[in-house]
């Protein structure tokens, strides 16, 4: 009869739209644990996916190809209940309108920072381990947020997959900033941060990072990781001044300029239209300065 039963009955259980709706009311921490939890389930399916690939050379058993099901059932409501989360939230609301920020990170971001403890864009990029000139030594407390630095390096990920999409803004600031990035490597302004790099890490001398660094370039990994860092530095500096808006109804300390090129720019906030308020105010601090 045991049996029957566990036939007739879903093995995952869908969340139902009641439950969609409360998910709006989660905590912080309750919304922090879900997107980790939601992470660690994508990692454990992708690498049980590559264990499956690497035992079977036909079709997987029945049984693995079940597991594999369940396990993406379950990060869809997972996903959906963080959807929720972040749509309840004016900020969220904007994050999940440009191309490249989905729910989890949109989620993520929310729990993740605690504006109280961020008055400008700085102390997000400290927190999230985007600061270059934070060190960690031996026995010392780590200085980012673990979770966070990982939140910020897939948003950055992100960016780079949808790089070619048009409706991807930050996708296209990853993709001149390696062209700018390219250049400079090129033309060895990088020579003295490939020998710090030199004496503080080891390498196989046979390696490609160490006939790059040997050479006073960056290797193209690390090129592509500046890259990254920098369009999801931009995106935490508008994320920064949509959240600060929305709590404050001022602007915050111009955090959406941004070193380019070797000269101080504004890089505009976009989608600045669907926070109320914000665009018209953002107009009349150009139209003053």
């Amino acid at each position: 009869m045991d049996d029957m039963n566990d036939e007739m009955s879903p093995v995952i259980k869908r969340l139902s739209r009641d439950l969609v709706k409360a998910a709006a009311t989660l905590s912080t921490d309750e919304a922090r644990f879900l997107v980790d939890s939601y992470y660690q389930m994508q990692t454990d399916r992708q690498r049980a996916a590559s264990q499956v690939r690497s035992m079977e050379k036909k079709e997987p058993h029945i049984t693995l190809s079940w597991l594999q099901e369940q396990s993406g059932t379950l990060e869809k409501q997972i996903q959906r209940a963080l959807q929720s989360y972040a749509e309840a939230d004016q900020v969220g609301q904007w994050m999940m309108g440009l191309y490249g920020i989905g729910p989890i990170i949109a989620a993520g971001m929310l729990a993740h920072i605690d504006m109280k403890q961020a008055p400008t864009v700085g102390h997000i990029w400290r927190y999230a381990g985007l600061d270059p000139t934070d060190t960690w030594g031996t026995g010392e407390k780590r200085p980012w947020n673990a979770s966070l630095k990982t939140l910020c390096w897939k948003t950055g990920q992100s960016f780079m997959k949808f790089s070619n999409a048009e409706e991807c803004v930050y996708g296209h600031m990853y993709k001149e900033r390696k062209e700018y990035e390219i250049k400079r490597n090129e033309s060895g302004n990088n020579k003295e941060a490939a020998a710090n790099i030199l004496k503080t890490k080891n390498f196989k001398k046979n390696t490609e990072a160490y006939k790059c660094y040997i050479q006073g370039k960056l290797p193209p990994a690390h090129i592509d990781a500046r890259a990254r860092r920098y369009a999801t530095k931009i995106f935490l500096s508008h994320l920064h001044a949509v959240w600060f808006w929305v709590l404050n109804k001022k602007l915050a300390p111009r955090p959406y300029m941004m070193e380019y090129g070797g000269h101080v720019h504004y890089v505009p906030i976009p989608n600045a239209d669907l926070v109320p308020g914000l665009e018209e105010a953002l107009r009349k601090e150009q139209r003053g300065s």
